[in-house]
């Protein structure tokens, strides 16, 4: 059913030209258009023009398509349960929606009672059916997702995102020390903005691209940006990755990052919750967007250095 709101205005906060979501999930234009004209997965917003607009939501869907015809399915195959979870072939369970929120659910609540043992409990039943890899996508993703809207729209305390923070952050620094070091690609530097804590997705990332077969150099949240210039000359680091979950301090996008750019001659790849609200000027700094998907800013960066596993 098409979405017969129009909008007027040229730029409306939390809605993104088709270019901007293009650079966001590595899909071109047209395959956009084609997937909304010839096989009805994408509803776009219409302004009088004709323009599409997006919301972040059709940016996580797009994301999903991405994803399953990463595993081999044809994109006719795909429709609204395939979306929804249903048929994905990594999960034989019945009820594979219901099933994974049920683990969502019951770690939420765990946070919310300060209750590590469940969390363990939660976390480790999830490990013994599936790959970490399934774990990642399904159970770690979305819940931060729905634990950082929950803390962003005030439901949540700061407590409680530092109790699963500091739970998260050593079962995942434990598998990050723990990582085969046998990988020959192309070395990449990741980093957190200045200011930001939030390091948990910058983990996850760096972990699913030594699975790709990338070496990685992590420096983790709070990283001066006029200091990585030099770090990635040191380590001859292929590519400079960086992340952004918070609304930095002013001058950091528009003065900051720009001046990193020219400093550098590897690539610059941005990702993170902020990259969306701050495309332009994002894209200005010369940097490469990568968006918020593990998988997809993986790929667009194993294409861009021209790596092949």
């Amino acid at each position: 059913m098409k979405n017969s709101e129009q909008m007027s205005a040229d730029h409306v906060p939390g809605l993104f030209p088709i270019r901007a979501v293009s650079e966001l999930t590595g899909v071109n234009a047209i395959t956009l258009r084609a997937w909304e004209t010839r096989y009805g997965l994408i509803d776009p917003i219409r302004k009088p023009s004709g323009h599409r607009l997006y919301t972040q939501e059709h940016i996580d869907l797009i994301n999903r398509v991405v994803g399953l015809l990463d595993r081999g399915m044809r994109i006719g195959q795909i429709n609204a349960e395939t979306l929804a979870g249903e048929s994905v072939e990594d999960d034989p369970a019945e009820d594979r929606q219901t099933h994974w929120q049920r683990y969502i659910n019951g770690m939420i609540a765990a946070v919310i009672r300060f209750d590590e043992p469940a969390l363990e409990r939660i976390y480790s039943e999830a490990l013994s059916y599936y790959p970490v890899r399934i774990v990642t996508e399904k159970l770690l993703a979305p819940l931060l997702k729905e634990l950082g809207d929950r803390w962003e729209n005030n439901k949540g305390s700061v407590a409680e995102e530092h109790f699963f923070g500091f739970y998260l952050r050593n079962k995942l620094g434990a598998r990050f020390h723990h990582r085969s070091q046998t990988q020959t690609g192309p070395r990449l530097m990741l980093a957190c903005l200045p200011g930001d804590l939030h390091e948990i997705g910058l983990l996850l990332f760096a972990l699913e691209a030594c699975d790709h077969g990338f070496q990685t150099v992590l420096l983790g949240a709070n990283m001066p940006l006029d200091e990585l210039p030099a770090a990635v000359r040191k380590t001859n680091s292929a590519a400079l990755v960086l992340s952004g979950v918070i609304e930095p301090k002013p001058g950091v996008i528009e003065e900051q990052l720009p001046w990193l750019v020219t400093q550098l001659s590897v690539p610059v790849f941005f990702g993170g919750a902020i990259a969306a609200g701050h495309f332009d000027n994002l894209k200005k700094s010369g940097v490469q967007l990568i968006g918020k998907n593990i998988d997809t800013g993986i790929k667009q960066i194993a294409k861009t250095l021209d790596f092949r596993q």
